[in-house]
């Protein structure tokens, strides 16, 4: 499939954009582990025009992450404009604007799923971004602020009608947050409606191979787009592949196998921050993983509060000692 002439691959896999997880080091593993296609954390559009050293870190994309997407959010066109120039001179293949983005400090503020509350702001957003740069820009967004207002089928349409190449649905509203299941319903009558002519992807407790499959066969969506269930187990793209391929899935990992994955993910992860950092950073992940494990509390404790590569290693010989073989 294309999207503006960016080839993004056959019922492409989508890494969801999430913060403080999508980072390059994330992002280069995901795709070594069968990812499709890449999104940035989301960048801020007022810090970027400010120069903000965090946010303009996260502009970093490497040639081998193509096609990648840098997502930009922000509540006034003129930052957003702005921000999509600066992001365009590092050339991805698409901008991204977050409408969905359900945060407080985000949504309360007016950006990000905020602006599920004022759809006129929302569709002159994107319109001047869509002018304002050459890059396809594409956006991501939820049902709706609440349950009482699903409006998902219009905004849709009303998005592709100002330039909007391909729009991602998270199939939660913004007062739902994460909670409750995803109810991709909405998401299948966006992508049946006649009316819409631009690729829509699907986003919302993809977690397992057959959960992707019913995305693509019962809901139609040209995309499936993963998000938290990246998190300890970025091999879940190689699982669903070879789901896909065969019928069958892939056969669990072994700790001794996950334990050589982490490694290699912790390493980069160090190489892009520092050592600190990138264990304070990895954490998450780690805890994510090796779960159902008997007796394992206190070695996760351990594992957590590893204060260097040398003694996180030390614990991670220990796991693989008494749980090597384990599924």
């Amino acid at each position: 499939m294309k999207i503006a002439g960016v080839e993004v691959g056959e019922r492409p896999l989508i890494l969801a954009p999430m913060e403080d997880v999508t980072n390059p080091p994330f992002r280069k593993f995901c795709k070594k582990h069968g990812a499709d296609w890449l999104y940035s954390e989301f960048v801020s559009a007022d810090a970027l025009v400010r120069s903000v050293n965090k946010s303009v870190k996260k502009l970093t994309i490497d040639e081998h992450e193509r096609p990648v997407t840098i997502q930009i959010y922000g509540r006034y066109i003129d930052s957003m404009v702005e921000a999509a120039k600066i992001v365009e001179e590092v050339k991805p293949d698409f901008i991204d604007i977050n409408f969905g983005c359900p945060v407080k400090r985000v949504a309360q503020k007016g950006a990000g799923a905020g602006l599920l509350r004022d759809i006129p702001l929302m569709v002159e957003m994107a319109k001047s971004v869509v002018e304002a740069v050459h890059l396809p820009v594409t956006a991501k967004t939820r049902l709706g602020w609440d349950c009482e207002n699903i409006i998902i089928e219009d905004i849709a349409e009303r998005l592709q009608d100002v330039g909007i190449q391909a729009l991602a649905i998270h199939g939660r509203t913004r007062s739902q947050m994460y909670t409750g299941e995803a109810d991709w319903e909405p998401i299948g009558r966006v992508k049946n409606n006649p009316r819409i002519k631009i690729p829509i992807l699907g986003n919302g407790d993809i977690t397992s191979p057959e959960r992707a499959k019913e995305a693509f066969e019962r809901y139609g969506v040209d995309g499936v787009m993963i998000g938290r269930a990246t998190i300890g187990r970025p091999w879940i793209f190689r699982q669903i592949k070879h789901y896909f391929e065969t019928g069958e899935l892939m056969p669990d990992l072994s700790v001794r196998e996950q334990i050589e994955i982490i490694k290699e993910q912790i390493m980069l992860s160090v190489e892009w921050i520092d050592e600190v950092r990138g264990l304070l950073h990895m954490r998450r992940h780690m805890a994510a993983m090796f779960k159902g494990l008997p007796h394992f509390r206190d070695l996760r404790i351990r594992m957590l509060q590893a204060p260097s590569i040398e003694a996180l290693w030390q614990v991670f010989d220990e796991i693989e000692a008494r749980y090597g073989d384990s599924l």
